[in-house]
């Protein structure tokens, strides 16, 4: 008899409060580790010193689990991989551009360097994990997801971070597709709304069209279900607030606050 499979922790995309985070990185984590959340990934430092960031996060009790940052290729691969030893992160997160998905030949080029960024990081102790939009699944080439012909080509050592909003904006179910990346997946973007385009606002967990609840519980591999809202109508903190207590609540992701079974 199969053991039950352990939630995976929460973390906060920090580009939900990117507006505030420019102004002032360092209070936005103090408050995101007031609502519970046990750790974040940052898109940008906004000007702070790696150090100093990591150094606020430890005393918030805060993981730094993944990082957005450009594919550490070319002139600028040593800056940005050496940032990024600096803040403590192992895994770096980036997307190809919409246009590259248009043609099988975009597709090739860009595995091809994001395949030279997976070895510039391994160099230094780093991963290269890929994040989806949405024309990585709408993009068909001979009768194939430009998205499965991307996996395919870039190294086994390139996991995944799967954003299960912009999968569902593409027409598909993301859970199936989140159970189909086995142990290549370790990141979920969670997010809920209409899932129509890049400009939607976002809901809390369980008022938009996103299967929420079966993404998280889609594939015991994933490391981390992380929150994200591009924006939204209302307050973006009582946003991430409502989507913590949903997920916690369930039981769906664990948190360093208790909330009560079926909060909403």
């Amino acid at each position: 008899m199969s053991r039950p499979v352990a939630p995976a922790p929460i973390a906060a995309q920090l580009w939900s409060l990117h507006e505030e985070a420019s102004r002032d990185l360092l209070g936005v984590l103090e408050r995101v580790a007031a609502l519970g959340y046990v750790a974040v990934e940052p898109i940008s430092l906004y000007g702070n010193q790696p150090s100093v960031v990591r150094r606020v996060a430890d005393g918030l009790g805060l993981e730094i689990c993944s990082v957005h940052a450009p594919f550490p290729v070319g002139d600028a691969a040593e800056a940005i991989l050496d940032e990024n030893e600096e803040l403590g992160v192992t895994t770096l997160v980036w997307s190809m551009e919409p246009e590259e998905f248009t043609t099988l030949d975009g597709v090739l080029k860009g595995a091809e360097r994001i395949n030279e960024a997976a070895a510039n990081a391994a160099g230094q102790g780093m991963r290269i994990a890929y994040h989806n939009h949405f024309g990585e699944f709408e993009n068909v080439m001979n009768g194939e997801r430009a998205y499965d012909i991307l996996l395919r080509e870039l190294d086994p050592a390139v996991v995944v971070e799967l954003d299960a909003y912009w999968v569902r904006t593409a027409g598909l179910e993301p859970a199936p597709v989140a159970a189909s990346l086995g142990d290549r997946l370790e990141f979920v973007h969670l997010k809920d709304g209409p899932a129509r385009g890049m400009d939607d606002h976002m809901l809390p967990f369980g008022d938009g069209v996103v299967d929420v609840e079966g993404v998280a519980r889609a594939n015991p591999a994933v490391k981390w279900h992380i929150v994200e809202a591009d924006r939204t109508r209302g307050d973006m903190y009582e946003l991430l607030r409502r989507c913590y207590d949903f997920l916690v609540g369930r039981g769906l992701a664990t948190g360093r606050r208790t909330v009560e079974a079926g909060t909403r």
